[in-house]
């Protein structure tokens, strides 16, 4: 299992929908959480993108020194970047992270906040638009010379001189639920991410994308975005999920589910079915929450409970063919350390090093009477 942290660009907090406990989101608090989660050992980190977000380029090239092994998840946006300078920016990245780029497709969903950035296509317009972007992004830096008159997009002699570390370029991530979004992946994609539904929905949707990739000969991975609730017992955790919305009202379900309606993104129009607005069924499916969408748009579900519980609902997931998770929790700092510290022992490769063949430097916990190591868990 791969597993993923997210920097929280567009904010971050103790509680959602208010201003209570909310943090300043700068440069050091970035580098505070991208330090964190490259020493627990995450393996990546997915920087989101739109108006409500710092620009993902500049925030992730800024935090490219701040940390060793860790991999970006970084959007391209086809209809408002050019392919040929977004391909620049990738392998510019890549080169000088040392080959720790992954590429992020967002198409978009919200015609308002597209409109805004100068993009008035239509939904399958925008696909349209990003098939042509990827023909051109993909071919440049695999070290060809495109030549492309499409419906949209229009180059000559498009190519790029300094090549990416990752050949033939870094990994392709998308996510999307509509039938257009499948035909993409099945054609582009290297890992098909989906939006956290319960097991049976996301088993359709891996059938579907599997079956349009064969029939064009390719194959590609699965991953899925979720946020996390872990604490050391389920009650703890749930009490947490509860926590998390208690300063949610009705006004602002009302006004985020009123957003939410006016975008044509399939996956958003899933995510809010999940809940239709209402806080009295959030747990659509065993440990699976949806109270985050509430008044989150995008990822809006969470795994809950313990260590032990959230790894059993992460296999159930993993034995459906997704590899990469991308999780999220609020505060981003202290959640990454808790998902470090009580799930990760319990995923397969991630264990927790034998206390007792510790170096001095730990992890084993505070020396007891200034002499003896502390007792092992017994769990």
């Amino acid at each position: 299992m791969n597993v993923f942290w997210f920097f929280p660009t567009h904010g971050d907090s103790r509680y959602l929908g208010t201003s209570v406990g909310a943090r300043q989101v700068d440069l050091a608090y970035l580098g505070q959480i991208a330090q964190a989660i490259d020493r627990l050992g995450f393996d990546g980190a997915l920087i989101p993108t739109g108006r409500s977000c710092e620009d993902p380029w500049v925030a992730a090239s800024s935090l490219i020194p701040l940390t060793r092994k860790l991999k970006f998840l970084v959007a391209v946006r086809p209809g408002i970047m050019s392919p040929t300078v977004a391909a620049r920016m990738a392998a510019t990245f890549d080169r000088l992270s040392g080959g720790r780029l992954l590429v992020n497709v967002v198409t978009g969903g919200d015609p308002v906040e597209l409109e805004g950035d100068g993009l008035w296509a239509s939904h399958d317009e925008r696909y349209e638009i990003t098939d042509e972007f990827l023909r051109i992004w993909r071919g440049v830096l695999a070290g060809e010379t495109v030549d492309l008159e499409g419906k949209h997009l229009k180059v000559k002699g498009a190519n790029v001189l300094y090549p990416p570390v990752q050949k033939p370029y870094p990994p392709l991530y998308f996510g999307g639920s509509s039938n257009a979004a499948h035909d993409l992946a099945a054609e582009h994609i290297d890992v098909q991410l989906s939006w956290g539904e319960p097991p049976a929905a996301v088993a359709e949707k891996i059938a579907d994308v599997r079956r349009r990739a064969a029939d064009k000969g390719r194959t590609l991975r699965f991953g899925i975005r979720l946020h996390v609730i872990v604490r050391e017992t389920n009650e703890e955790a749930w009490r947490a999920a509860n926590e998390l919305i208690k300063y949610v009202d009705d006004e602002t379900i009302a006004r985020a589910q009123s957003t939410f309606a006016r975008m044509d993104s399939e996956g958003q129009r899933r995510m809010s079915a999940l809940h239709n607005g209402k806080r009295d069924k959030l747990e659509i499916s065993p440990n699976l929450w949806a109270g985050v969408g509430l008044v989150r748009g995008g990822a809006g579900t969470a795994l809950v409970g313990d260590g032990p519980t959230v790894a059993k609902r992460m296999q159930e997931y993993a034995d459906l063919g997704i590899d990469t998770f991308v999780f999220s929790g609020y505060p981003h700092l202290e959640e990454a350390y808790r998902v470090a510290e009580l799930l990760f022992p319990h995923l397969p490769g991630r264990e927790k090093p034998d206390a007792a063949n510790a170096v001095l430097t730990g992890p084993f916990g505070e020396i007891v009477g200034n002499q003896h190591l502390p007792k092992a868990s017994q769990s």
